[in-house]
């Protein structure tokens, strides 16, 4: 399946890909790793999870908020989400910046936050702003040069993952109470908020509480075949504007 509509749309899509096992089976097809992605699912909207990822927490509230059409919280959630290196929230609030929604438009500035989003090299992000570059006048180019410095320096990877690591650690040791984690065996179990039952050794997976497993299980998500590997993304147009071409795959 193909997603070929508005990129605020589509990157909305994008951002609710792991919110819901559903949603991750419906993009990319039944496969091998469904059964993964729908435990990751489970574990990652347990309040305790929560607790531990100001990132996701703060995402979900403004993907709900952005659902509720309220953009203007939308819009400080995702900001909020961004202070903890969530690249999704970076690129959902550059684009917020970009429509205008929940507050003025600032081209410039959202550049400079879709730029950011795409500091890994996530594949999705970076078609984003290429996008949004070719667009910017010559004028508004040296702006967003301008204001992007300001954006890494408070947002950035350097300051954020840190600042993440730093809340993962402590929810992990106020709850298990050990430096080496928790685990009293296969057979006990948490309820998660759909009344599903999992096994307590597995919330406490290294891939949800190790910074570095848990960056690389982001990158897995974002660059997931079948995932950002299939989206094609659109040129931004204004709403009555000619219809789009297609561009091609930037994961091809």
């Amino acid at each position: 399946m193909h997603l070929t509509r508005y990129p605020g749309i589509l990157l909305l899509l994008a951002l609710a890909f792991y919110n819901a096992g559903t949603s991750a089976q419906a993009l990319s097809g039944p496969g091998p790793r469904d059964g993964q992605r729908l435990v990751d699912d489970e574990i990652s909207s347990t309040e305790g999870f929560l607790n531990g990822h100001p990132d996701q927490r703060w995402r979900r509230m403004g993907l709900s908020a952005y659902d509720r059409k309220v953009f203007g919280f939308a819009r400080e959630y995702f900001r909020r989400a961004a202070r903890y290196a969530d690249k999704a929230s970076q690129a959902m609030y550059a684009q917020m910046l970009w429509d205008g929604q929940g507050g003025a438009v600032d081209r410039p500035l959202a550049y400079a936050w879709m730029d950011l989003a795409a500091e890994r090299g996530y594949r999705s992000f970076v078609a984003f702003r290429e996008s949004y570059w070719s667009q910017l006048s010559p004028v508004e180019r040296e702006q967003a040069v301008s204001v992007g410095q300001a954006v890494y320096d408070q947002y950035g990877d350097a300051v954020a993952q840190p600042r993440l690591e730093s809340v993962m650690r402590r929810e992990r040791l106020k709850t298990t109470g050990s430096h080496t984690g928790f685990d009293r065996g296969a057979s006990v179990y948490m309820a998660t908020s759909t009344g599903q039952r999992i096994r307590v050794h597995r919330f406490w997976d290294a891939r949800y509480w190790q910074p570095e497993e848990y960056w690389d299980w982001q990158a897995e998500v974002w660059e997931a075949p079948g995932h950002s590997g299939r989206v094609e993304v659109l040129p931004l147009l204004p709403t009555d504007g000619p219809a789009p071409r297609k561009a091609r795959d930037p994961a091809k």
